[in-house]
């Protein structure tokens, strides 16, 4: 299997829960929480219903368990929020339910919706080792809602000369990465603004990369990053 590195890094912020960065998400569960008192025969169902659709994007977050950071394509968004309304659509197209049905089909369908999260985001994470040196693409921030993008080191290179050409790239990724990342601490010094230190690519910190961390940046030559990356 070919070996991923991840070169972004994870900032705190708000939780969302991915499904909430949909265009649809306000308009369809401002329905769901309107429309829960008509679903249960029993009262007790409301209350805890009420909840579940109140608190859908923070414990979706809490749920997640990844890894990695949460950011998701909005292809896949889109693909995980149909699935989801689809199911709970046909939820409230139903009369009245029994009590105690409603409550836990509504958790099934939460639980569904974390596992479609979790795949579509480590799916696209995978899709990495199908391409040869540093590949990007387009996401949204679960954790805001912005928009983001992933880059990853894809290892399934062909040829030497793909190799070379991709060690190449890595190199020069590490030292745009390194050379923005010394203006931003000159800046950060002149002016004590917080937040304003980027985080460190993933990999540059991980213990099985320590050839490639930022005290090695400076020198680092394609012979070098080529020769850590083949130890690994």
């Amino acid at each position: 299997m070919a070996l991923l590195l991840c070169l972004v890094g994870m900032t705190a912020a708000l939780a969302h829960g991915c499904l909430h960065c949909h265009s649809k998400f306000s308009e369809k569960f401002s329905f769901y929480r309107h429309h829960v008192n008509l679903k249960s025969w029993w009262v007790g169902d409301i209350p805890v219903s009420g909840a579940l659709l109140t608190d859908w994007s923070d414990d979706t977050m809490k749920e997640l368990h990844l890894a990695i950071p949460a950011e998701i394509t909005r292809e896949k968004l889109d693909q995980v929020a149909t699935a989801v309304y689809q199911r709970m659509d046909q939820l409230y197209q139903g009369k009245m339910y029994f009590p105690g049905y409603f409550p836990n089909e509504l958790r099934n369908i939460f639980r569904e919706q974390v596992h479609l999260i979790q795949n579509a985001i480590i799916e696209s994470r995978l899709d990495c080792q199908r391409h040869c040196g540093i590949f990007q693409y387009e996401t949204i921030s679960c954790n805001n809602c912005t928009d983001s993008h992933v880059a990853c080191f894809g290892y399934n290179c062909e040829s030497s000369e793909q190799w070379e050409s991709a060690v190449q790239g890595l190199l020069n990724y590490i030292n745009n990465w390194h050379k923005q990342d010394v203006s931003m601490r000159l800046r950060s010094s002149s002016f004590s603004w917080p937040g304003t230190h980027r985080a460190t690519p993933a990999f540059l910190v991980s213990p099985a990369f320590r050839c490639l961390e930022p005290p090695h940046l400076a020198n680092l030559t394609l012979d070098d990053a080529a020769e850590c990356l083949k130890q690994h």
